[in-house]
């Protein structure tokens, strides 16, 4: 019964933000992620810790971090609010930069790994990289909630993204490593180790853990592994900024050749998200000390 009654919200959401033309849609999320920053202090905290990392002990945090709530409630009222017919318009308003390093990769044939922070709106990067000859299968966590899962991998679906989901019994390596050798694109989300058995790594001078997924498969397989930071635009529409491949260590050891991969990528991640800070959608806990904090 709570399964159905939390899907019939969602279901209720996707009823009412779907009707409305797009810029009041993205304003309503502005404003619910704006109320939010008002009524969940203890989130808010969390957040303005988060930005300091990125912007230095003595940033003022306190508006930015209003910001990052209003940009998460634009986030999900624009997955409410897709529909397969509105995929075009999507790709329309949506700007790619450094789209010739992708097209390179690919052209190498070995498979291409993009590596994406929660940011921005990364549904919607699904439909861009299908607008670009470059379909993504991409790794999404088993929700609790079965029906909210089946529900997120519609959406998904219908944007051009594959969904292979992963979690509690559930291995995707052989889905994603047979795509890659088919010289095909997977897209991980990989700013949070959500299985508690990443890489340890230091991240905004600090050490946490990442999923050592993607280093991993680019180290069986040699596919290209391009960063990608996904930005909204001041008004309607998306940016995405493709980082150039990601070099590998070569060190004769694995687990080394794997440690030293994965601090290299959250290296890049973190130029990423300095170019946005208010975009990155980190909400929860990424650090030890945040644990500890809330204790």
């Amino acid at each position: 019964m709570k399964d159905r009654l939390g899907f019939l919200v969602y279901r209720l959401f996707t009823a009412l933000l779907g009707m409305l033309p797009e810029p009041a849609m993205r304003r309503l999320g502005e404003s619910m992620g704006r109320l939010a920053w008002y009524i969940a202090p203890s989130r808010r905290r969390l957040v303005q810790r988060h930005l300091r990392r990125v912007l230095g002990e003595d940033a003022d945090v306190g508006e930015r971090s209003k910001v990052m709530f209003a940009r998460y409630g634009r986030y999900w009222a624009e997955v409410f609010w897709l529909r397969p017919d509105r995929k075009a318009e999507i790709v329309e308003h949506s700007d790619i930069v450094n789209e010739e390093a992708l097209q390179k990769s690919k052209e190498a044939g070995k498979g291409i790994i993009l590596v994406l922070p929660h940011m921005g709106n990364w549904e919607v990067a699904g439909a861009v990289a299908e607008s670009i000859g470059i379909p993504v299968l991409a790794a999404a966590e088993n929700l609790p909630n079965p029906l909210i899962t089946d529900w997120f991998v519609n959406i998904r679906k219908m944007v051009g993204i594959d969904i292979v989901l992963i979690g509690k019994g559930l291995r995707a390596t052989g889905e994603l490593t047979a795509r890659l050798r088919n010289g095909g694109t997977v897209a991980l989300l990989s700013d949070r180790d959500l299985s508690g058995r990443g890489v340890p790594v230091v991240f905004f001078a600090e050490e946490t853990t990442m999923p050592a997924g993607p280093i991993s498969l680019a180290d069986r397989t040699g596919a290209a592994i391009h960063v990608v930071g996904s930005y909204f635009k001041a008004g309607r529409g998306h940016v995405y900024r493709v980082a150039d491949p990601l070099p590998l260590p070569d060190f004769e050891d694995r687990d080394r050749r794997i440690a030293a991969g994965v601090q290299s990528f959250a290296e890049v991640l973190e130029g990423v998200i300095r170019w946005a800070p208010e975009d990155w959608h980190l909400f929860v806990p990424n650090w030890p000390s945040d644990k500890e904090e809330a204790e």
